[in-house]
């Protein structure tokens, strides 16, 4: 069974940094295009970033610039750096699978950014 482990969040001023982590058990790692999500209150989960398998990224318009995203295949890790923090980015942030079928989903890491 894959297992989707998130840490890394946090509670930061505008205008700062947060790292985020994903480990990812139970499956080949390196094969799989990956994504970070992120849920806002009240609000639908939303694709942020993601990655192929060869490393090539994409993100939504609204954090180009800002972050980026990486992975480890070795540690079979995938992170999100996340600079210039907005009150916008507020969320629960999980990774997973890019594509459909999703893995199960994990607990997620809050993110919180004060003004």
């Amino acid at each position: 069974q894959v297992q989707l482990v998130e840490s890394g969040g946090g509670q930061v001023q505008a205008g700062g940094s947060l790292g985020l982590s994903c480990v990812q058990s139970g499956s080949i790692f390196s094969i799989n295009a990956m994504a970070w999500y992120r849920q806002a209150p009240g609000k639908q989960r939303e694709l942020v970033a993601s990655i192929t398998s060869g490393g090539t990224t994409n993100y939504v318009d609204s954090v180009k610039g800002r972050f980026t995203i990486s992975r480890d295949n070795a540690r079979n890790t995938l992170y999100l750096q996340m600079n210039s923090l907005k009150t916008e980015d507020t969320a629960v942030y999980y990774c997973n699978r890019n594509n459909r079928p999703y893995y199960g989903w994990g607990q997620g890491t809050q993110v919180t950014v004060s003004s």
